[in-house]
């Protein structure tokens, strides 16, 4: 496939939403976006790294501070390097200890020597030790936690750090001013790679309509063209949203921590293992082994888990290629009522959307109200104004049969959530798309743009054939504009 951007080390190769399949290039080797980097812990390793490979990791992230401060494994790490001591060869990003900082309140560490011992360690992608500002942290908190972020990421990019990559962490709690200045600094001093900071509590209160602004905010202080990691997100329920707002890279110790409690994730969310009696899944584990058999070993669990969530990845791909990842994204926030309302807010940036989305796709879906403010919808709100209608305009549903078409100069159809438009153009995209139930907020849609349509096209006379099903209190509303009929 040809390729769309090149940002630096990150090259974009296909598009859809604000989503993207990328080409991440490392010290020691190229990651393939969207991804799921495993953390492995440098002191205890549920699975082994090479095994990870196995199951499908293209990278993963481990703890630098952990490292640094047990002095035998430091030692020794600094003598082989991280991906030596680990037994992985493929592409590691080390976390600087913002997590342990958040637990602790303080490092014996300075930003500057986690960034020099990363490069000397040989990680692939270092980070700066950020601060992670909680949500419901005050503004004031949130400004004064930034500006030291912001310093630290300012004296990061001035260390000789070889061939490692570097990460500018995006922070500022749920204030979306803070997390669009801190991206626009980030973005000014030139990263390599744009990490998304403290949304792990977000997540684990299912905040994700708030997650969304958070995700939209610090996306539109950066360049389209960059990565954007959004850290601790590491269940399959949330891929598919996460990515189609721009979102490249995952981690997450989920996989791990979920199996010592007996969770079992699914693309659709978790069950506690002694609750199933069924394995809903046909991943090598599931497949080959009985649910007590996985309800006493935590290690089958965590490669279950590990397994659900590269299918979950490598079905968004499939998406993006085939442009319908926001029918998967409906589909996968129809799951649980908190991503519900993600999917709310993120059809609220639609706009946004739009102006990073491809056209054209795979065949529009319309699958309930959020479908009406998808990101193609409101191209098309756009593009009708270039529209220039004189004369006589009949608008009218696809299959009406009208006798005196001859009478009018232009024939429009009426289709919801899109409006009226050129009735030769029916079986292009996404004027083709499959809308089988037309509710109330597709219809109030149309209604609106069939409007605007009327106002900007003043030398036009325009006649609407009313749709029997249409509510007549939202016909009613078009009468002194449009002859009615």
């Amino acid at each position: 496939m040809s390729v769309i951007k090149k940002s630096h080390l990150f090259e974009i190769v296909s598009k859809d939403c604000a989503g993207r399949i990328g080409r991440l290039e490392t010290p020691h080797g190229v990651i393939e976006t969207p991804a799921i980097l495993p953390v492995v812990n440098p002191l205890h390793q549920s699975i082994p790294p090479s095994e990870l490979r196995e199951i499908g990791a293209e990278g993963l992230v481990t703890n630098s501070y952990i490292i640094h401060r047990n002095r035998e494994l430091r030692s020794a790490v600094l003598e082989v390097g991280v991906h030596r001591s680990l037994g992985f060869n493929g592409p590691i990003m080390t976390d600087s200890g913002s997590y342990q900082l958040s637990q602790y309140g303080s490092l014996d560490l300075s930003s500057r020597e986690i960034v020099e011992f990363q490069a000397a360690i040989a990680s692939d992608i270092g980070v700066p030790l950020d601060i992670p500002t909680p949500p419901n942290a005050t503004f004031s908190r949130a400004s004064r936690e930034l500006d030291v972020t912001l310093e630290r990421l300012r004296e990061a990019i001035s260390i000789e750090r070889g061939e490692m990559l570097l990460a500018g962490t995006i922070q500022g709690s749920t204030f979306t001013e803070l997390r669009r200045r801190a991206s626009e600094e980030a973005s000014r001093l030139g990263f390599d790679l744009y990490p998304i900071g403290a949304v792990v509590p977000l997540m684990e209160s299912y905040r994700y309509r708030d997650l969304v602004q958070v995700i939209v905010a610090s996306k539109e202080g950066l360049s389209p063209a960059a990565p954007v990691h959004l850290f601790g997100a590491g269940h399959p329920m949330i891929f598919a949203l996460a990515v189609a707002l721009g979102c490249d890279l995952f981690d997450s110790a989920a996989y791990a921590l979920y199996a010592k409690d007996g969770r079992y994730m699914t693309s659709r969310g978790t069950y506690h293992i002694e609750d199933l009696r069924y394995l809903p899944c046909s991943c090598p584990i599931c497949s080959t082994h009985t649910r007590g058999e996985l309800a006493g070993d935590e290690g089958l669990i965590a490669r279950h888990n590990l397994h659900v969530s590269f299918e979950e990845i490598r079905l968004v791909k499939q998406c993006i290629r085939d442009g319908s990842l926001w029918e998967l994204v409906e589909e996968r926030c129809r799951a649980h009522p908190s991503l519900l309302a993600g999917l709310k807010a993120a059809v609220s940036h639609s706009d946004w959307i739009e102006r990073v989305d491809r056209m054209p796709k795979s065949t529009f879906f319309y699958s309930g109200p959020e479908s009406a403010r998808r990101s193609e919808v409101q191209r098309f709100k756009r593009y009708q104004k270039r529209f220039e209608l004189r004369g006589r305009v009949l608008i009218k549903e696809k299959d009406d049969v009208v006798d005196d078409l001859d009478d009018f100069d232009y024939v429009m159809d009426f289709k919801p959530p899109f409006g009226a438009y050129p009735a030769l153009l029916r079986e292009s995209y996404p004027f083709n798309a499959e809308v089988t139930v037309w509710d109330h907020e597709a219809v109030l849609v149309a209604i609106e743009n069939v409007r605007e349509l009327i106002e900007s096209n003043p030398d036009a006379s325009f006649t609407l054939k009313k749709p029997g099903w249409v509510e007549e209190d939202l016909i009613k509303e078009l009468e002194e504009y449009a002859l009615v009929v």
